[in-house]
């Protein structure tokens, strides 16, 4: 397996850059060839202000808990590089980009309505988002997948491994509870356990193990041809 892949969504919550900061260049932004004419289209027709907009890294720009727990700002160096080389961020507003790509504060849930577009904003990334991931859409590279909603809908690998992170909380009784904002900072902290593990994980034992070491409760399990991931909260 090569080192894993991870994905994440982005945050409801987002900081405006600095109003003197520089526009984002968005034929600098991540896979301009397959994404990047609709994104053009999509900022012309939700808010053409953001073009112009001062921007900054999306470490930066979202704020929400995932990214919080995840806390990208005190990555050490060798976890920073694993993050440009094994982390992409989805956006209904971008498609895909990484932590290090300068963008604007924006609202533009994967389930929104936009004019001019004919169906669900999902739909309308689905190939693009395809196009652009088809180089790592293959048996040997592992997607740890920490989306959720209509960011999974977006895309699946249909070749490479999917390893989809879950988290539940754990009643004195032993029942199992589903948590849907907990799940964000669950996510987070399994994301940054990847990042700063001693060794890249290149399988999903490698996975859970990274994330035990971090100090969370896990369990492995296949599923489907790929795995579930869940962290156990108690």
């Amino acid at each position: 397996m090569r080192a894993v892949l991870i994905l994440l969504p982005p945050s409801e919550g987002k900081a405006a850059p600095a109003p003197r900061r520089a526009p984002a260049d968005l034929a600098a932004l991540p896979f301009d060839d397959a994404l990047g004419a609709l994104r053009r289209r999509l900022v012309a027709a939700v808010d053409p202000a953001l073009a112009a907009a001062p921007a900054a890294p999306a470490a930066a720009v979202y704020r929400g808990v995932l990214y919080q727990q995840l806390d990208a700002a005190t990555l050490p160096p060798a976890a920073r590089a694993r993050a440009r080389r094994s982390l992409l961020i989805a956006s209904g507003l971008w498609g895909l980009v990484r932590l290090g790509d300068r963008i604007p504060a924006y609202k533009l849930p994967i389930d929104a309505r936009v004019p001019g577009l004919d169906g669900t904003l999902a739909a309308a990334w689905r190939a693009p988002v395809a196009a652009a991931l088809a180089a790592v859409d293959h048996p040997r590279q592992l997607i740890v997948d920490c989306r959720s909603g209509g960011y999974v809908a977006v895309w699946r690998p249909r070749h490479a491994p999917r390893i989809e992170v879950r988290a539940f909380r754990v009643h004195a009784d032993g029942r199992r509870q589903v948590v849907t904002h907990m799940a964000k900072a669950s996510r987070g902290r399994v994301a940054r356990a990847l990042l700063t593990a001693a060794r890249a994980p290149r399988s999903a034992e490698d996975v859970a193990q990274a994330a035990a070491a971090a100090g969370l409760e896990v369990e492995l399990a296949a599923r489907d041809g790929g795995w579930t991931l869940d962290v156990l909260e108690r």
